[in-house]
């Protein structure tokens, strides 16, 4: 039987909003038993948001969650990459204060949050652990995008993504475990197309993608490839972000994940359908 998980002590880090660009410093401390992961806005009034589905308000160009009515809003952007490391990382219950709208995006991959928790140490909470287990296949779609979970005995990610040169068509498979996670999927960075850049300052967003943080596609060439840790590493990173919007099921789930060119509101929509029938799901001790 596994024991739910936190860390063993609280840890911190500082760097710059992906979006807002701004500075931001963020706290990781150990959570209370089966209070699952909670965003803390400490700039505004010490807000809380319990890192779920059913809390995403907005999926363009990240995964934002919220709290509170629309005129009273309090949100946190760009979750999945820090949710990514901390599913990988076998974590259930933690507080991640921020005294931003956004997570700091660090080096734009899931490696730099899992070292941090890492750093912090790991600690079993007492209380059994449970699962998500898939019993019926869900899908959904958006014309030539797909997201699907279908029933399995273990936790798989397969994805398809089509983008123009220098990315092409990549394929990826990943059988879900924790060295897997740190190994082949972590390290992978968020990627933009530079002649999207305009359009994100009007939209008032990237003001902290850099070349050190974003791999940059421009011209049909990856402008800053030496950063490249892998040849098909886009197709990797939508993996990680798919782990990462997944990981707002409330727990670990059992059950495979088929991605064909699937973003942040197709995978909400898929956890929206797992949990709109019962008959889609029960729950499982997790071993």
């Amino acid at each position: 039987m596994s024991l739910r998980r936190t860390i063993a002590s609280e840890i911190e880090a500082r760097g710059t909003a992906l979006h807002a660009g701004v500075a931001v410093h963020m706290v990781l401390s150990p959570g209370a038993p089966g209070a699952g992961i909670v965003f803390c806005r400490s700039d505004l009034g010490g807000v809380q948001i319990p890192a779920r589905y059913d809390a995403v308000v907005e999926t363009n160009l990240g995964t934002v969650i919220a709290s509170g009515a629309a005129k009273t809003r309090v949100s946190v952007g760009v979750v999945e990459h820090l949710m990514a490391a901390i599913a990988g990382a076998g974590i259930d219950d933690l507080l991640v204060t921020l005294d931003g709208p956004e997570p700091p995006i660090l080096d734009g991959d899931a490696l730099c949050y899992l070292n941090l928790l890492t750093t912090a140490g790991i600690r079993e909470q007492g209380t059994p652990r449970q699962a998500i287990k898939v019993l019926k296949p869900v899908s959904v779609s958006h014309k030539t995008a797909r997201a699907s979970l279908l029933p399995a005995e273990s936790l798989t990610y397969d994805f398809e993504i089509d983008f123009p040169a220098p990315i092409g068509r990549q394929n990826y498979s990943f059988p879900f475990s924790d060295e897997g996670f740190a190994r082949d999927i972590a390290p992978a960075r968020t990627f933009g197309f530079v002649q999207e850049l305009d359009m994100l300052k009007k939209m008032d967003r990237g003001h902290g993608a850099s070349l050190s943080n974003t791999l940059a596609i421009d011209d049909g060439r990856v402008v800053n490839a030496a950063l490249m840790r892998f040849d098909d590493e886009f197709v990797r990173h939508k993996i990680l972000d798919a782990i990462g919007d997944m990981a707002l099921a409330g727990l670990p789930l059992i059950g495979r994940f088929e991605g064909v060119r699937s973003g942040h509101a197709l995978n909400n929509a898929l956890l929206k359908a797992l949990f709109a029938d019962g008959a889609n799901y029960t729950l499982a001790p997790l071993s």
